[in-house]
C-alpha cells in the first residue's frame, strides 16, 4: 500500500487529528490486528472496548461513538467511518496491474472493430466484427467481445470476461473475471417428445456506472432487452435470467437468482441466496434478507425475509412462535392427560354424583 503521513490522511478526510501529524502510516487494519504503523477505524459502540487493546498508530472514529476521556492514541473524527475508510483505501491501495495503453501483439481485433483513444487491450483479447470499444477502456487478457458489441468509455473488463454478440455496455462499467453477459436465456417448451429450444434473439443493456462481480451470468432476452440500470452493483455468482429489468442503484448480493422477466425497481436490495420468481415486480426500495424467496408483490420500501417472503417483522414473530412449539406440545400433552383423568373419574361416578363402592 502507499504510505501516507497522519496529517495527509487527516487532510484527505477533511478532519483535524490530534498527535504527531508527521507519523508515517503504511496500511489499514482492524483494531485488534493493526500494527503500530497502521491506522484503524471504529464505527460502532459495540467495538469501543477494542480501542484500549489496539496497537494502531491512530484510529478513524465515527462521531456518534462514545470515546473514553483518553483514547491513548491520535483520533480522526468523521461523520461516517465506513465512507472515510473507503476514501482512504482508494488513496492508499496499490495500483491494479493493467495492460499498457494500445493493442497487445497477441490480441485479435477484427478489421471492422473500432478501438477508442487510450484503450488498453491485453494479450489474447478477441474483439469481433463491428464492435466498438470506448476511449480509456481496459480489456484484460483473455477477454472475449463478440460481434456488434458496444462498450462505452473508461470501462474495465477483467480476465476471461465474455460479452456475447449484440450487447450494449455503458461507460465506467466494471466487470470482474469469469462473468458471461449475453448467453441464451433458459427457454424451452415441451413439444410432446422433448424440450424444444426457444431461440433467444434479444440483447442485454448494461447502463453507466454498473459494477458486476466474478462469475455472474446475465442472459440475453428472448426478444427485446435484459437491462441493468445505472449505478447498480452485482456481487459474485449471481444469475439474472432473460428479459429481467433491473432498476438503477440496486444491490444484488452473491448467489441471488432472478428468474425470467423479473422487474426490480429503484434501490432494491437482494440479500445473499435470495430468489425472485418469474414475472414478479419488486417495488422501489424493497430490501430482502438473505435466503428470501419473493413469489408475490409487496409495497415499496418493505423489508422482507423468509420462504415464502413476508414482512420481516411478521417473519420474526412467526419464528419466535415456532421456537415455543416444542414446549407447547408438552403442555398440550399434559393437558390431554389431565383431561383423560377427569373423564375417567367422571365415568366412575353414579348418576347422582356418589362414588361407586
Amino acid at each position: 500500500m502507499k504510505a501516507l503521513t497522519l496529517a495527509e490522511i487527516a487532510a484527505l478526510l477533511n478532519s483535524p487529528v490530534s498527535g504527531d501529524g508527521s507519523r508515517i502510516i503504511t496500511g489499514i487494519n482492524t483494531l485488534l490486528e493493526a500494527l503500530p504503523t497502521e491506522i484503524s477505524f471504529l464505527g460502532s459502540d459495540a467495538y469501543a472496548r477494542e480501542l484500549r487493546e489496539t496497537k494502531a498508530a491512530a484510529v478513524i472514529v465515527q462521531r456518534k461513538v462514545k470515546l473514553p476521556p483518553d483514547p491513548g492514541r491520535p483520533i480522526i473524527l468523521v461523520d461516517d467511518a465506513d465512507l472515510a475508510v473507503a476514501k482512504l483505501l482508494t488513496a492508499m491501495a496499490p495500483p491494479i496491474p493493467r495492460p499498457p495503453v494500445g493493442l497487445d501483439a497477441l490480441a485479435r481485433i477484427d478489421a471492422t472493430a473500432q478501438i477508442g483513444d487510450g484503450a488498453a487491450i491485453g494479450p489474447f483479447v478477441y474483439v469481433g466484427a463491428g464492435s466498438r470499444v470506448g476511449a480509456g477502456t481496459v480489456l484484460h487478457p483473455g477477454v472475449y467481445i463478440g460481434d456488434e458489441v458496444s462498450i462505452g468509455e473508461n470501462c474495465e473488463l477483467f480476465p476471461n470476461v465474455v460479452i456475447r454478440e449484440r450487447i450494449n455496455i455503458g461507460s465506467r462499467v466494471i466487470i470482474h473475471g469469469g462473468t458471461v453477459i449475453g448467453s441464451d436465456g433458459f427457454g424451452y417448451r415441451w413439444d410432446g417428445g422433448q424440450h424444444a429450444k426457444i431461440p433467444q434473439i434479444g440483447t442485454v443493456v448494461i447502463e453507466d456506472d454498473v459494477e458486476i462481480g466474478s462469475c455472474v451470468c446475465i442472459d440475453r432476452a428472448k426478444f427485446s432487452t435484459t437491462s441493468v440500470g445505472r449505478g447498480t452493483k452485482i456481487d459474485n455468482l449471481v444469475q439474472i435470467a432473460h428479459n429481467c429489468q433491473i432498476g438503477p442503484h440496486c444491490i444484488i448480493v452473491g448467489q441471488a437468482g432472478l428468474a425470467g422477466s423479473v422487474h426490480l425497481g429503484t434501490g432494491v436490495v437482494l440479500g445473499g441466496q435470495s430468489a425472485v420468481r418469474d414475472h414478479i415486480h419488486v417495488a422501489d426500495g424493497i430490501m430482502a434478507a438473505a435466503r428470501t424467496a419473493i413469489i408475490s408483490t409487496f409495497p415499496a420500501g418493505t423489508t422482507l425475509s423468509g420462504v415464502p417472503a413476508m414482512n420481516h417483522r411478521q417473519n420474526l414473530r412467526e419464528q419466535a412462535a415456532m421456537r415455543r412449539v416444542p414446549d407447547l406440545v408438552v403442555q398440550v400433552r399434559n393437558l390431554q392427560e389431565e383431561l383423560a383423568k377427569l373423564k375417567n373419574a367422571t365415568s366412575e361416578r353414579r348418576p347422582d354424583g356418589a362414588a361407586k363402592s
